[in-house]
């Protein structure tokens, strides 16, 4: 064989693993994602020599080996397993906190998924009823039983006034609107008046429920209604407010209406390891009603999924008892 040939077949060899490095690759970081999401619940896998030299190998960065964050599993099939989960962990009553996403990027958004309209729009006589509007009576039906004195705080952002910094309250005067159905209503009216701006970021809803929060000393669910992903810009103070979130009796559930997409969410629902809890659950509302024959019942499983988990995290982890006076 002349010089020339064998410095083909070494160049053809070199093409050849080149072409197959890469599905090598996914499949062994897809078997590392199936191991990791195992040793949620079994740490012996995390322990193996093996496990540990893949990881150092492959260089994933968003697995830690030293850290105790455990991301929560779904593993409820129904609501009435859900609601029972969540008796069973002690929980009886919260407080609800709602954030609604009031960015432009709403105008375009439910192009495939509201008949290119904007996902705000509400038609006369409200016959036409909007994914916000859906989303919220959902969770009057769902979590308005657990809220005992029906006084839930609401925020609008990304709006023209507070773009990516602060938040504004559906009343003027801060007061909470009473129950769902002010809730609605309220928003109603608001999103007439409203100017969508932006740029996305949830840092501003976090930081006012972690106030509100330490304030009340007790339980909390905040829900946030939002129509895409975090501005890049905007992604790490993001971050940093599910981090210091944390560190409070507070669980967030992050419901995306439109198009997407979404995958940044997914990032914020499993990974953020120096989380003291999986404190973020995030709920892609087109996709968990579509072609369902009960598409409320499916939206409550999915949104209230890791509720019962989170709660008795935060219990084990004493956050209840660091941040109240006794009052739970």
């Amino acid at each position: 064989m002349d010089t020339i040939s064998i410095w083909l077949s070494l160049l053809c060899g070199a093409i050849g693993l080149i072409i197959l490095a890469k599905p090598v690759i996914k499949l062994i970081r897809e078997t590392i994602e199936s191991i990791n999401k195992r040793s949620r619940h079994d740490t012996r896998y995390k322990q193996t020599a093996l496990w540990k030299e893949i990881v150092k190998v492959i260089g994933n960065r968003d697995i830690d080996l030293n850290s105790n964050f455990e991301a929560i599993g779904d593993h409820f099939d129904n609501y009435e397993d859900i609601a029972k989960a969540i008796k069973n962990a002690g929980l009886e009553d919260c407080n609800l906190i709602i954030g609604i996403d009031f960015t432009a990027s709403n105008e375009w958004q439910g192009r495939k998924t509201f008949d290119h309209r904007s996902l705000h729009y509400v038609g006369k006589n409200n016959r036409r009823i909007n994914p916000y509007q859906k989303v919220i009576g959902v969770m009057a039906e769902t979590l308005g039983s657990f809220d005992s004195d029906n006084l839930i705080p609401v925020f609008g952002f990304g709006d023209k006034a507070t773009k990516d910094t602060s938040v504004f309250p559906f009343y003027d005067n801060g007061m909470p609107c009473a129950g769902f159905d002010d809730v609605l209503r309220r928003y109603n009216e608001v999103v007439q008046t409203v100017d969508l701006s932006g740029p996305t970021s949830f840092a501003p809803i976090i930081r006012k429920a972690i106030e509100i929060t330490k304030s009340k000393a007790s339980y909390h669910i905040l829900l946030i209604i939002a129509d895409g992903q975090v501005t890049e810009e905007q992604e790490a103070s993001t971050r940093d407010a599910i981090v210091e979130a944390s560190l409070y009796p507070l669980s967030i559930i992050l419901v995306g209406v439109g198009d997407g997409p979404w995958d940044m969410m997914s990032e914020y629902d499993e990974k953020l390891p120096t989380r003291k809890f999986d404190n973020f659950q995030f709920v892609d509302y087109h996709k968990v009603t579509r072609r369902t024959k009960n598409p409320g019942a499916a939206f409550a499983l999915h949104s209230l999924m890791e509720i019962p988990d989170q709660y008795q995290m935060i219990k084990s982890a004493g956050l209840l008892s660091s941040h109240s006076s006794g009052n739970n």
